[in-house]
């Protein structure tokens, strides 16, 4: 077995001269044998291989055992978490929040943000909500220390079961000594980011099935107000279309959003890959072999860095999201909808671009007369506001110079497909933008479609940078 490892050792210093298209090649390799191979069709000694491929090989005795069982490619992985307060709920919740906390040299804000987090709750969303801290510093006493702070200030929400705080035991955890040197960075900060890695590999581990969906933030986050809700509605305005990862916020790791579904491979991912690069990057090199291709990524922000001082060495870190909006955010509802136009697109600007909440827009050739932009809605819904802004900043002239904003109802089917066979007009378009308040006031049947009608020819293209629609909520049961 030594001879093995000496041999290991060699194979690691020649893993040291590779270059990072190797790594490409070995992480799509990889997780194409972890998407498609059941373990029921892999030999075992080829899994053994296959594990001892993706492993850094220890310095330790004690850490070649534990690590070699973690990277197996079935289910969670093994660890013994210990519980420093609170336990899970049997009933499954809508959204996990995931902290992941060390000992730093300047300032501690794990407090601030866990109080962030419920403070900018209600007490409906808070049903819906499971916080969990990971404690992940190897010094025991500081964890006992601030948990017993944490169960000071937050004892009703660790009683009602919104907050778990847990530790995974350093036992389980690879050797942090003679990692690779990626990039050039100075040992000490290879083993802080590897470490971190396997931080949140074993967070998201334990939080695979407490919901049905995993926020990831950091421990220095402040919450805009009423940030669930606003989740939520981004959440099902994308239903029917697929998704990896949405993003909250544009900073580190502060606000993104996975499917509970996908947290065991990431988990498994972070660990085979978490001596090779940030986590930050491993995430995006993740959302991109599950075939998401662009950041989906959401404005207002909900969350915002609030640490003067980073983890690593006490080091001032002073970035800010200038996309953040702390109060609450009336984020439109978009209920599921298919879009048509007539209007000749530009390149890949295409109309469903419209109708999402990413900063994105439809961008078309100068329409006619006649020309129109449809949305089709899944199931008819009663609409109580309506918001269609034409033109960008930088192209303020491809606006709609003259258009009517319509709603119809009585679908039929067509050669272009399902389409209204009647429309009434709620109002003109002024300097490129509509706006209509109240309208189930103003219409008294449930809408299946609305539409966008071009009035009169321009020369201009045409942006349509967002449309907005409010749904009636119904009745409280």
């Amino acid at each position: 077995m030594r001879l093995v490892w000496k041999s290991l050792d060699k194979m690691r210093c020649f893993r040291k001269r590779s270059t990072i298209p190797f790594l490409g090649v070995l992480i799509t390799c990889l997780l194409f044998l972890n998407l498609y191979i059941e373990d029921g069709y892999v030999l075992e000694e080829d899994k053994r291989q296959l594990r001892e491929t993706s492993m850094h090989p220890s310095n330790s005795e004690r850490y070649v055992h534990t690590f070699r069982d973690l990277t197996n490619f079935s289910g969670t992985i093994n660890v013994t978490y210990r519980y420093l307060a609170g336990t899970p709920l049997p009933r499954k919740k809508y959204l996990t929040i995931g902290l992941s906390s060390v000992k730093r040299k300047r300032g501690n804000y794990l407090m601030e943000t866990i109080k962030s987090i419920f403070d900018q709750s209600s007490y409906e969303e808070l049903k819906e909500i499971v916080v969990v801290v990971h404690l992940a510093d190897f010094d025991l006493a500081w964890c006992e220390n601030l948990v017993q702070d944490i169960s000071r200030k937050f004892a009703h929400h660790i009683i009602t079961g919104h907050l778990l705080v847990i530790h995974a035991p350093e036992e389980y955890y690879p050797s942090l000594d003679g990692l690779k040197r990626n990039y050039n960075d100075p040992e000490d900060r290879v083993r802080f980011r590897s470490k971190q890695n396997v931080d949140y590999a074993f967070l998201l581990n334990f939080c695979t099935n407490l919901s049905d969906f995993y926020m990831m933030l950091e421990d220095d986050v402040l919450c805009s107000q009423n940030f669930l809700t606003s989740l939520k509605k981004v959440v099902t305005s994308r239903e029917g279309s697929y998704w990896v990862m949405l993003e909250f916020s544009k900073l580190g790791y502060i606000g993104k959003l996975y499917q509970s579904r996908d947290l065991p491979r990431l988990a498994h991912f972070l660990l085979m890959f978490y001596q090779e690069m940030p986590c930050d990057w491993l995430l995006i090199h993740f959302r991109g072999l599950l075939a998401q291709k662009d950041v989906i990524r959401f404005k207002p922000s909900l969350f915002q860095h609030m640490g003067y001082y980073s983890s690593y060495k006490g080091a001032e870190n002073k970035l800010k999201d200038d996309d953040f909006e702390e109060d609450s955010i009336d984020i439109p509802d978009n209920p599921p909808a298919s879009m048509y136009t007539n209007i000749n697109v530009f390149e890949n600007y295409d109309a469903t671009k419209a109708y999402s909440s990413v900063d994105e827009y439809f961008w078309g050739k100068p329409p006619s007369t006649g020309d129109f932009f449809v949305i089709v809605f899944n199931k008819s819904t009663k609409i109580s506001k309506i918001k269609i802004l034409t033109g960008t900043d930088d192209r303020q002239n491809d606006i709609l110079h003259h258009g009517a904003l319509e709603v119809g109802e009585k679908l039929v089917g067509t050669k272009r497909g399902r389409q209204c066979s009647s429309y009434i007009t709620l109002g003109e378009f002024k300097n490129g933008h509509i706006e209509v308040k109240d309208v189930d006031h103003k219409i008294a049947f449930a809408i299946e479609c609305i539409r966008i009608v071009v009035t009169a020819s321009q020369k201009e293209w045409l942006i349509i940078r967002s449309i907005s629609l409010w749904t009636t909520q119904p009745p409280s049961q």
